[in-house]
């Protein structure tokens, strides 16, 4: 399949962070946006290293780039750095023809940065979060400048959408420092060189990020010449800052979204998150190797009453990882709530004897008021049925350094987690969460799971070559889930966010991750 590039960065955005005063700096006679456009309502402040972010792409996309991207709707990939692509037969060989472009120091973009990329990408030396993810990559070619060929030791049907989110580096500037220093670089958050249409020009710590239009880009120069990414401690203080004129966008919460409906100032942006809200079982403790018991936490939880009283119905209950009608099959469980069965199959698991009412820690980085809510919901029903959890909320660099902790790692400070994963537009989001393959420091398998089943039909998936077998495959994993329960699987909910109508020819799609996605940020502009 062949795929012209038409690609393009998101991003603008940004928040406020603390209570502390808070200068942004003037242009005088020049385009600003300013918003909070990084990782959900607040924003992740130190989130600069693609190799190590999991989310927040919309951010990043503005000045670094991946060599493929979804479209705008998230339906397609189409080319970035890469102007186009051809997959082999066997899915085994993958060859991209890369753009003309210059790095923001004006060095030129070759296929030597996209080996660079994909070999330091490929070392959990790097503290790269992709490396259990291209595993399949057996060899990395650069036959000549604007050519990059790929070999696959097995098809891998998740590569092009991780590689979507594996943003390309300067060889010319992160070659000479060993591997394991670039997790604790300063170089990411004072003198990034990327090649889109923005260049990174200051961080202002915990406040903003600033940057200028790239008058080189190969898109054309941007309409606007500064983008500014603010940090806000909560939700809320996004929200006034939007209604003041003080930012153009945001993420919000639902009860926020509702509050801007009729109002002709603002356009309220509604989509399918792509994300699957689940609570984590930690396979390395023993309170859940019973399955019995992780049914039972599905059975005492009133699912369809959060959804309808703290999501006002914007969400739909997973019985898998998927909630997607084409790759949900028939005749699944759907753990309808049921106290009294959660209660029976705890006293048959023995649930006295493994814990009783001893109180569990629920580890998450949900730092929302909704989340709080959600939890609280949780927590109660659980309590009713004698299992005793006590949340414990984390900002995301803490969250991450305990769960994908390998060296001595404490199982009991992330016994249970709730969290959430990408589960779409490509279905093979979630194999990096439960497959065996995918245990850290390679993968992102943090309740290290080794269900060989599951494993199984993750690898029968991600191993399909034939089109029209893919969907029923994806259907094997979603009956496994079901069945075995390595996650207790709650819903999929929609995202939101609400843009000024004075930005002009501004796109912004719910996109899980913060994707990537080709939102063309060089047209954006402001009245």
């Amino acid at each position: 399949m062949r795929l012209k590039a038409t690609a393009h960065v998101l991003a603008i955005a940004g928040l406020l962070l603390g209570a502390t005063a808070l200068t942004i700096p003037a242009f005088a006679q020049e385009k600003t946006i300013t918003g909070g456009f990084d990782v959900g309502p607040g924003g992740f402040p130190k989130n600069f290293n693609p190799l190590a972010a999991t989310g927040g792409f919309t951010w990043l996309k503005t000045y670094f780039e991946p060599l493929v991207i979804y479209n705008a709707d998230l339906s397609a990939l189409e080319g970035d750095l890469a102007t186009e692509y051809t997959v082999s037969d066997d899915q085994l060989t993958y060859t991209f023809k890369l753009a003309e472009e210059t790095w923001h120091d004006g060095q030129p973009f070759t296929s030597k940065d996209v080996k660079f990329t994909i070999e330091l990408a490929s070392n959990p030396a790097s503290g790269s979060v992709f490396a259990g993810r291209l595993k399949a990559i057996s060899s990395v070619e650069a036959p000549d400048d604007r050519t990059v060929v790929l070999k696959l030791s097995k098809a891998d049907g998740g590569l092009l959408s991780i590689l979507a989110q594996l943003m390309i580096l300067p060889e010319h500037a992160l070659g000479s420092m060993a591997p394991e220093s670039l997790a604790t670089s300063t170089w990411w958050s004072t003198t990034p060189i990327g090649t889109g249409p923005f260049k990174f020009t200051k961080y202002v710590t915990d406040q903003y990020v600033e940057l200028a239009a790239d008058d080189d880009y190969r898109l054309g120069r941007p309409k606007v010449d500064h983008l500014i990414n603010r940090y806000f401690e909560n939700a809320a203080a996004a929200v006034a800052a939007l209604r003041a004129g003080e930012i153009q966008f945001t993420y919000v919460e639902p009860d926020d979204a509702k509050t801007f409906d009729g109002n002709a100032d603002f356009r309220v942006i509604e989509g399918d998150s792509f994300v699957v809200n689940y609570i984590g079982f930690n396979q390395k403790v023993d309170l859940w190797k019973d399955e019995r018991v992780r049914q039972a936490v599905m059975y005492a939880i009133d699912r369809n009453a959060i959804i309808e009283s703290l999501y006002g119905g914007a969400a739909k209950a997973a019985q898998c990882g998927y909630v997607a009608p084409h790759l949900v099959p028939q005749g699944l469980n759907d753990y309808a709530y049921d106290p009294e069965k959660a209660k029976a199959l705890l006293a048959e698991a023995g649930w006295d004897k493994i814990n009783g009412d001893k109180p569990i820690t629920w580890l998450t980085y949900y730092g929302t008021p909704l989340a709080a809510n959600v939890m609280a919901a949780i927590q109660a029903m659980l309590a009713q049925v004698g299992i005793n959890v006590v949340p414990r909320v984390v900002d995301v660099p803490t969250y991450n350094g305990i769960v994908y902790q390998d060296t001595n790692p404490d199982w009991n400070e992330f016994p249970l987690i709730y969290a959430g994963l990408q589960n779409g537009p490509n279905p093979a989001g979630i194999n990096a969460g439960l497959n065996k393959s995918q245990l850290p420091p390679n993968g992102a398998n943090i309740m290290r799971i080794e269900f060989d089943d599951l494993s199984a039909a993750f690898d029968a998936a991600l191993g399909e070559t034939d089109a029209t077998q893919v969907d029923a495959k994806w259907q094997d994993v979603c009956r496994v889930m079901n069945k075995d329960l390595p996650w207790a699987t709650m819903w999929v909910a929609n995202r939101y966010g609400v843009a000024s109508n004075n930005l002009v020819d501004f796109v912004w799609t719910p996109a899980p991750a913060g994707g990537p996605y080709a939102d063309h940020p060089e047209r954006w502009d402001i009245k």
